[in-house]
């Protein structure tokens, strides 16, 4: 299983307590073959700024959605269209 990509999607909205402990938990598992799908729902406070930082630093790994806030239910279906297997070039 080690050489399949798993994709991990985040929806978020106004997370940044939070949003830096959630990422490196993701990033620090032992299973290194991910991609990650953040999808900004229209945040107002640093939460888009901090994905940006993390898409910087991880490069090749994570992937930015940045949309209007609809709700957590369009949030994740959008990043669904994202995965690599569906719609690669969609979110590059």
């Amino acid at each position: 299983m080690q050489n399949r990509k798993v994709s991990v999607i985040v929806p978020i909205y106004n997370a940044q307590e939070h949003l830096k402990l959630c990422l490196d938990s993701i990033l620090n598992q032992t299973y290194k073959n991910i991609e990650l799908i953040l999808v900004n729902d229209g945040s107002t406070d640093e939460s888009l700024n901090i994905i940006k930082q993390y898409k910087e630093k991880y490069k090749g790994i994570i992937n930015i959605i940045n949309k209007e806030n609809t709700g957590v239910s369009d949030t994740r279906n959008l990043g669904l269209k994202c995965v690599t297997r569906i719609l690669y070039n969609v979110c590059r």
